[in-house]
């Protein structure tokens, strides 16, 4: 099985930036197509960025196109976020997730291991 563990989170004022890690503790990696969600108070849990295993193929959620990227190091087992433009509307707990497989989902539903997540809070 996969462990995961988010970092990066903090406070930051409306246009700043913000990136997040999620470290793994799985021992393939390489074989997990890996994601990010989010879920801001009183909200259902959204899919953010996914990115196959290999790392060449990303995909965004609308609300972040432009200005999130994800990105994997699989000789660190780990995935990324890097958060710019933040606004507001991105306060959430972002927690990063993973499942085996090659094709990239973007439902929670096929996502088999989750971290604990890690907080964003932008200010206006």
């Amino acid at each position: 099985q996969v462990q995961l563990v988010e970092s990066g989170g903090g406070l930051v004022q409306a246009g700043g930036s913000l990136r997040l890690s999620c470290a793994t503790s799985g021992r393939t990696f390489n074989s997990y197509q890996m994601a990010w969600f989010r879920q801001a108070p009183g909200k259902e849990r959204e899919f953010v960025a996914a990115i196959s295993r290999g790392g060449g193929t990303s995909l965004y959620a609308d609300s972040v196109k432009g200005r999130f990227t994800i990105s994997r190091d699989n000789a660190k087992n780990s995935v990324s976020l890097q958060m710019n433009s933040l606004q507001p509307e991105d306060t959430a707990v972002y927690t990063c997730a993973a499942r085996p497989g090659a094709a990239i989902q973007t439902q929670i539903s096929e996502y088999d291991y989750w971290g604990q997540g890690t907080q964003v809070t932008v200010s206006s």
